[in-house]
């Protein structure tokens, strides 16, 4: 039985999900004659020690006792400002990265932190966990073959039932760079193609502490693809119904939508309807449990050389480069190029 030890950095509300999801893996990899361990730090120390006992697992006091300590993966699922460091740390130890998007807080500074991982071969896979999600894979496995025939729109909606913390807000970077960069990023791996125009537009009729950190609570972006196509991709922090994320893709031949299940955050307005029928999906975390721990034994078997990387850190921030310049969208009021000069 072959030990693969992850070591994760920090263990809060996220990184709890990831160490619950690692101390899980073992189920699916008996057959494997593999066995995952995992030791956690955290600058909240007693939390960690706490979240470590609770799992089985071993706290660590410091990242560079982690890292030291000779474990085969590195999970960084810190604050954004923090990326860049630990991506560094883990690429000089030779290790392979698992990091939560995005790479940096903007991508002026996630460049430098690409140029590191290409010039040291660095392995660094980013939590983009809708890529694993069972209904954009399906949706991507029948446009790619054929099915939908040519794209004429696509729609995108990310939305959260309640606010996070307006302490958050302040620091996000703003809901498009937060939120919606996952819509981004889908967009662009499931169709293959780059979003080349942004035109963005926002409100707030929630709660006004959100607009004094200068953010908005919902917002609208309309997107131009390298062919032409159109598509929009909207977000609000305030959806009473539940937390709503779905995809809807018009083609020539046929459509199809993810996210339409008993589950879907809606009721219809038809006489006789009573789909969806289900209770809906309260947090990101529930809507998108199964992906997260199939994202996680990804890193595994990234780590035991089994599969290519599913989300680098180029196509991370290619995606942090459409919400980039829908965030610039929103403040001027005009339609934005998406800076695409930058060759990967």
């Amino acid at each position: 039985m072959k030990d693969i030890i992850l070591g994760l950095v920090g263990v809060g509300r996220i990184g709890v999900m990831h160490a619950n999801n690692i101390t899980a893996l073992n189920a699916g990899l008996s057959g494997k004659g593999v066995k995952v361990r995992l030791r956690l730090t955290d600058v909240a120390a007693d939390h960690a020690r706490t979240v470590a006992e609770d799992l089985g697992a071993e706290f660590v006091p410091t990242v560079a006792d982690l890292i030291g300590s000779g474990v085969d993966g590195l999970v960084i699922a810190t604050g954004t400002g923090t990326h860049p460091e630990l991506i560094r740390a883990g690429v000089d130890a030779g290790i392979p990265v698992f990091c939560e998007k995005p790479v940096a807080m903007n991508v002026a500074d996630a460049l430098p932190v690409l140029d590191y991982v290409r010039d040291n071969n660095g392995v660094v896979q980013i939590g983009h966990q809708r890529r694993f999600d069972a209904g954009y894979l399906e949706a991507q496995r029948a446009y790619q073959s054929g099915e939908l025939g040519w794209i004429n729109s696509l729609r995108a909606v990310t939305c959260d039932m309640t606010p996070p913390p307006v302490e958050f807000l302040a620091s996000s970077g703003g809901l498009f760079r937060d939120c919606s960069v996952h819509d981004f990023d889908i967009l662009r791996w499931l169709t293959g193609r780059e979003i080349v125009e942004v035109y963005a537009k926002g409100s707030n009729n929630g709660d006004p502490a959100i607009g004094d950190v200068g953010d908005v609570d919902t917002a609208l972006a309309v997107v131009t693809f390298d062919d032409g196509t159109m598509g929009t991709v909207s977000a609000s922090r305030y959806n009473g119904a539940g937390h709503d994320v779905r995809l809807e893709i018009q083609g020539s031949n046929n459509s199809v939508m993810v996210g339409l299940d008993a589950k879907t955050a809606m009721v219809s307005a038809e006489p006789g309807v009573t789909f969806p029928a289900g209770t809906p999906h309260q947090t990101f975390a529930e809507r998108f449990e199964a992906a997260y721990r199939s994202e996680m034994a990804a890193f595994v078997e990234l780590i035991l050389g089994e599969r290519e990387n599913p989300c680098t850190p180029e196509d991370a921030v290619a995606a942090s480069r459409v919400a980039d310049a829908a965030q610039e969208s929103l403040v001027t009021g005009a339609p934005v190029k998406v800076a695409l000069t930058v060759t990967f």
